[in-house]
């Protein structure tokens, strides 16, 4: 099928372009470059292992104290435990993930069972490591997809890519649920409907996960057993907690490195480890573990007695450790059969454990931020289909621009839901009310993405910061600062390339400090410490700079600077957004993708503040129309009043 050919060579155009990236920065690096780059520590010191629940070997290592700080180490970063041996020309590595990572201590999930017998024999380092993994499971996917032929899947992929039209059936006596408004309601009965896929386009604040677990709770009593899915651990880590808090039984895959620690009591390893028959899997592998230790006793190079008595040893903790395996399948069968929700991410459901498994139902959350190649992993377990996620919203991440640009960065989700509409099948159900945000804060995205179906839930439509009309700063719920004619200039940092702009910082700062002494003295203390604010800026450089300045604010601990990526799916009372981008061309950059200002836009609950250049920014007509809008609602102001 060309759909899928072209995919696959998309594919291959992001993994050649990541691998680039990976070799670039760190294979083609010498060892003194790499860790001053923070891509190796070296020299490290082991202060701790163990042998975790699951079996698998954690460590804990330590760099020097004097090390310099910078790394991009992570929790779930794949790594390799390498050792520097005098005289050897290749050193021994051993690969793992981060499980977590503070200061100069690290902890390590080593994919071994045991520690390496090279430990000891040399300089001990860690570097980060390529993960082609997830590229093969993905390929993988594709190709199964792609030849599949008269059974279930091939039914799926061709009402996936369009060839076929979705079907739906009748919904008998459906009960609306109380705690959902008459839309998710709809989104819910359309799920119970589906043959085969169904969509939940949930806009910013429109209660798109408590719609889907609703649909999920929905399913369950009908059917054993589903999967819910997701590209991040994030999004995975939020369903699981939801639908744990529903009362109902979750399984979550994965490696506990990458799980939020409040979830790991259900995770696999804990829960193999509160399993009664656990103590027996334990005890074998304990006196597997004591035979090698004996055996090691016997060295090669004994006499013929030795080499037998050290071969029988061997023999029987190979035995044992067989039926520890036996035992250990036993308890992963019975933790498998008596859950009724399994939640991984999309490329975690490729574990083996769930080879050869097929679902009822398959959900998919985020999926207008999954890249399709992933999405076909997870789908290829399905009898049928569940998508929810918002293509207005945030993208996936591509690397490489010429995969982007040739079809990679548009979802399976966005895909289907067009040519199913095309054929004239309703697959999608809209969220209409939003809970998050003021009317005027909402209605440009509404106007600009969500062809003005949005609707502001009446607790939330007219919730300002203050409601005395005479503090206009308090008062008003939207305000566009211009910077035009200041001589504010974008600056870029030499190091990492990224703008930033000082002037700007600063102006938004002494704003912010204006606010906030304004609600210190219109509010009760109580109320204002309970007040969160949010700082966004697309660039890099501008975060670092703005996360600086806030250090020595009055309001630091209720604020965060960030990027538009590491607000995805927040929300804050007051979110400012430093737009940073003033040059004499008009030049504006990746600003040109308008979703991910609808992010930005959307994450504010009482109060939007927009700080920028209209000069530069109205040469592009999506920001022309928000100066417009800004003028209509009398948002508007320039720079010059904050200045005097």
């Amino acid at each position: 099928m060309q759909h899928f050919q072209h995919l696959l060579a998309l594919l291959k155009l992001e993994w050649d372009e990541d691998l680039k990236l990976y070799q670039q920065k760190v294979q083609q690096a010498n060892l003194a470059d790499r860790r001053k780059e923070g891509f190796v520590w070296y020299p490290i010191r082991l202060s701790h292992w163990e042998i975790s629940t699951g079996g698998k070997l954690y460590m804990t290592i330590e760099r020097n104290s004097k090390a310099n700080e910078n790394h991009v180490f992570q929790n779930g970063s794949p790594v390799g435990l390498f050792a520097n041996i005098e005289g050897e020309k290749q050193r021994p590595m051993e690969a793992g993930v981060v499980a977590w990572v503070r200061q100069n201590q690290m902890k390590l999930v080593l994919n071994s069972e045991e520690l390496p017998d090279w430990i000891d024999d040399g300089k001990l380092g860690v570097e980060i490591l390529f993960d082609d993994k997830t590229y093969r499971e993905q390929e993988n996917a594709i190709k199964t997809v792609q030849n599949a032929d008269n059974n279930r899947l091939a039914a799926l992929r061709n009402v996936l890519i369009g060839e076929k039209t979705a079907s739906f059936g009748e919904v008998p006596n459906f009960l609306q649920l109380p705690n959902l408004n008459a839309k998710q309601n709809e989104a819910v009965q359309k799920v119970l409907a589906a043959k085969d896929i169904a969509f939940i386009h949930g806009p910013p604040g429109t209660g798109k996960t408590t719609t889907l677990t609703a649909a999920i709770a929905q399913c369950l009593k009908t059917e054993k057993q589903v999967l819910v899915t997701a590209a991040s651990n994030t999004a995975v880590d939020l369903l699981t907690e939801k639908l744990i808090a529903k009362g109902l039984k979750v399984l979550r895959l994965g490696n506990p490195a990458r799980i939020d620690d409040s979830l790991l009591a259900y995770s696999l390893d804990e829960q193999i480890a509160k399993h009664p028959q656990f103590k027996d899997l334990k005890k074998l592998r304990k006196e597997a573990e004591t035979y090698k230790q004996l055996a090691s006793k016997y060295k090669r190079n004994f006499g013929a007695a030795e080499r037998e008595q050290r071969k029988l040893l061997l023999q029987e903790a190979k035995n044992l450790l067989k039926d520890a395996e036996k035992t250990e399948n036993y308890i992963l069968d019975a933790l498998l059969q008596q859950t009724q929700v399994i939640t991984a991410t999309l490329t975690g459901t490729a574990t083996s454990l769930l080879a050869n498994k097929q679902f009822s139902t398959v959900f998919i959350d985020e999926a207008a931020q999954a890249l399709e190649p992933a999405c076909w992993i997870a789908i290829a377990k399905a009898q049928r289909v569940v998508m929810a996620g918002d293509h207005c919203q945030l993208p996936p991440t591509v690397k490489s621009m010429e995969a982007g640009k040739q079809g990679l960065s548009k979802t399976l989700f966005e895909q289907s839901i067009a040519k199913q509409e095309h054929k004239g099948s309703e697959v999608a159900t809209m969220l209409e009310v939003q809970y998050r945000m003021h009317t005027q804060i909402m209605e440009f995205s509404n106007q600009q993405f969500y062809k003005g179906r949005l609707q502001a839930a009446p607790e939330v439509a007219n919730h300002r910061l203050h409601t005395d009309q005479t503090l206009p700063i308090l008062h008003q719920p939207f305000e566009w600062i211009d910077t035009a004619g200041c001589g504010f200039a974008e600056q870029q940092d030499q190091e990492s390339a990224s703008l930033y702009n000082p002037e700007e910082a600063q102006l938004l700062l002494k704003y912010l400090t204006n606010l906030y002494e304004n609600l210190q003295q219109q509010l009760p203390p109580e109320q204002v410490a309970k007040l969160t604010i949010g700082i966004i800026s697309p660039y890099k450089a501008q975060v670092r700079l703005l996360n600086e300045l806030l250090l020595d604010t009055a309001f630091a601990q209720l604020t965060e600077a960030n990027t538009v990526d590491g607000f995805q799916g927040q929300e804050r009372n007051i979110i400012c957004i430093s737009l940073v981008r003033s040059n004499e061309n008009g030049e504006i950059g990746f600003l040109k993708d308008t979703r991910r200002m609808n992010v930005a836009m959307t994450r504010a609950k009482q109060k939007l503040v927009m700080i920028g250049d209209s000069a530069t920014l109205s040469q592009h007509s999506f920001y022309e129309q928000l100066l417009n809008y800004a003028e209509q609602i009398q948002a508007y102001r320039t720079a010059w009043e904050l200045m005097g």
